[in-house]
């Protein structure tokens, strides 16, 4: 499509300001203009992350408001960078861009009709992937593979508890940690999620609202506890996680679902000498290099199988479907991955 021929205007969701999904809004925006690094996307699909209900929530301040919502976006690549230093770096070159492929990107202000990226922020989806799949797995396939080779690279026959092992993460999470030969713990809150997390990779579940989660942890590992803690509940699983974990054991805290990890004394770490990471998978991914290699092992376990984002529910691009599909994974209704359809 010609510059021509785009649209003045097109539809993004935004928030108004913060609260509850009262203050999700379809509005017209500009349509955006890409600076000489940037690149063009027509969106197909965004996915629905908790890092989105963070910010509506005012956990994590908005840039501005009105503000786009979402992170995680895939679509067709409608132009390329215009500054030729960019176009003759080897590491963009090394990205084989073209204009009308399908890319996803891992970035704010994902969820309109188009929208402009950095360049170093576009991931290039292997042929055979499509967006809807791409837009599922490009944000928590990365969180999930920076994560556990980085913040706690978990080792076969180690025991590893993951919280909210039926959510899109949690099933990644399981799946690349059972591949490992881990001994994969998954805490859940039904048995509908415990079935879940055992056909993705669990070798034991424990429903937390049915079991004591601390007691049934030490029966698993003989009283030692578990080697990692991927949890990204936050406040209502800290002092647990104290517990659970073993000596020198590693606590990986990422979200904060159920709040805020409240103020703590450091000393608290010093009966086990426990290990703790609060990392954001970002800075994990932060040069051109860092992001290609991780793109490339994203699509390669993607592709291989042992990656497998599991998909239960599709959204309309509304106030109403984006404030749906919050709520589902904030009440924890949902199972696995949810997604937007943003476009044909």
């Amino acid at each position: 499509m010609s510059a021509s021929n785009f649209p003045d205007t097109i539809r993004a969701i935004q928030y108004t300001g913060v609260g509850g999904p009262e203050v999700i809004k379809l509005n017209s925006v500009p349509f955006p203009k890409p600076g000489p690094n940037e690149m063009l996307i027509k969106v197909l699909y965004g996915g629905v992350n908790f890092l989105d209900i963070n910010f509506r929530r005012g956990i994590y301040p908005l840039p501005a408001i009105p503000w786009t919502a979402g992170w995680e976006a895939a679509g067709v690549l409608e132009s390329l960078p215009s500054d030729p230093e960019i176009l003759s770096d080897p590491e963009f070159k090394a990205r084989q861009f073209k204009v009308g492929q399908i890319v996803a990107s891992v970035a704010p202000v994902a969820f309109a009709e188009y929208i402009t990226q950095p360049w170093i922020k576009v991931l290039p989806v292997p042929d055979g992937i499509g967006p809807k799949l791409a837009a599922a797995t490009s944000l928590q396939g990365t969180t999930a593979l920076t994560l556990v080779e980085e913040a706690y690279n978990a080792k076969q026959d180690d025991y590893c508890l993951v919280h909210s092992a039926a959510g899109g993460l949690g099933l990644l999470f399981c799946q690349l940690l059972s591949a490992r030969g881990v001994h994969v713990i998954g805490s859940v809150s039904t048995k509908e999620k415990a079935e879940l997390a055992k056909a993705n990779g669990a070798e034991y579940t424990i429903n937390y609202k049915e079991e004591d989660l601390v007691k049934r942890v030490k029966e698993i590992t003989n009283g030692e506890g578990v080697h990692g803690i991927y949890d990204g509940l936050g406040k209502a699983a800290w002092q647990d996680n104290l517990e659970m974990v073993r000596r020198k054991g590693t606590i990986v805290n990422f979200g904060n679902t159920t709040g805020v990890i409240p103020p703590f004394s450091i000393l608290d770490l010093k009966a086990k000498n426990i290990h703790l990471v609060r990392p954001d998978s970002s800075q994990y991914m932060v040069t051109p290099r860092e992001i290609r290699e991780y793109n490339s092992l994203l699509w390669k376990t993607v592709k291989s199988g042992e990656l497998k984002a599991v998909i239960s529910k599709e959204y309309p691009f509304t106030p109403e479907g984006v404030g749906e599909a919050q709520e589902d994974q904030a009440s924890g209704r949902s199972l696995g991955k949810l997604v937007i359809r943003i476009a044909n």
